[in-house]
């Protein structure tokens, strides 16, 4: 079960909660995931914890100082409430648990499996290339609100360019070497750290241009960014 033909979805918080949810996104997001499942796609989706995770966050420091451990599991339950939410509107085509430890292999006859936070210093992009280690998947596709990553960030610097394809090894000299909660890095340090190791190829795009995301699954040429 979920070989050659799975695909493992690394699905931003910001595009399932950007502020409130976002049920139009959900609904477009579900029928493209249900189509290639009919075509004999299997998928393994990890969810971020996005708004959920950034309103609990402001509120918890607000009323005292938190540890990165502490903002770490207010962002992991986050990204299980949110998983919990994804896995109930496919209904009968999603396996019956949360994927919780990405170490762990499940046994289902069920197309679409959904993943969430597991623990502290692990992001949801790590459980996405942690599953891919476990499942023997080759390949990782991070949505989130970018078409690209960029070899610095666009909101700070008007020179910044997009990056088409990069190596692991120019990619990390970018985003570093230190995870923190609520980072703002197109893919996780530490999750590229392990994705270099294994050999990974992880693509970035934007998961709201469902088209283009449909090109990336068809293996058809597409807007973001390919790290190999």
């Amino acid at each position: 079960m979920l070989k050659k033909n799975t695909f493992i979805l690394s699905l931003g918080g910001s595009l399932i909660v950007p502020n409130e949810v976002d049920f139009q996104f959900v609904k477009k997001f579900k029928k493209l995931i249900e189509k290639k499942v009919s075509e004999g796609n299997k998928f393994i989706i990890v969810c971020g914890g996005g708004g959920l995770n950034r309103k609990y966050n402001e509120a918890g420091k607000k009323i005292r100082k938190l540890s990165n451990d502490e903002l770490d599991w207010i962002g992991i339950y986050a990204t299980r409430y949110n998983a919990q939410f994804i896995k109930i509107m496919f209904g009968d085509l999603a396996h019956n648990e949360i994927i919780i430890n990405p170490h762990k292999k499940n046994s289902t006859k069920k197309p679409i499996m959904i993943g969430a936070g597991y623990k502290p210093g692990w992001s949801s992009d790590y459980d996405a290339v942690y599953l891919a280690k476990t499942y023997g998947a080759k390949k990782v596709a991070n949505l989130s609100n970018i078409d690209f990553a960029y070899d610095k960030d666009p909101k700070k610097y008007k020179s910044a360019v997009p990056i088409k394809s990069i190596d692991w090894r120019g990619f990390r000299k970018i985003v570093g070497d230190k995870w923190e909660p609520r980072m703002n890095k197109p893919f996780d340090p530490i999750a590229s750290r392990e994705a270099e190791k294994l050999g990974l190829e992880v693509a970035i795009l934007n998961g709201k241009k469902l088209k283009n995301l449909e090109n990336y699954l068809d293996g058809d040429k597409f807007t973001g960014t390919i790290i190999l």
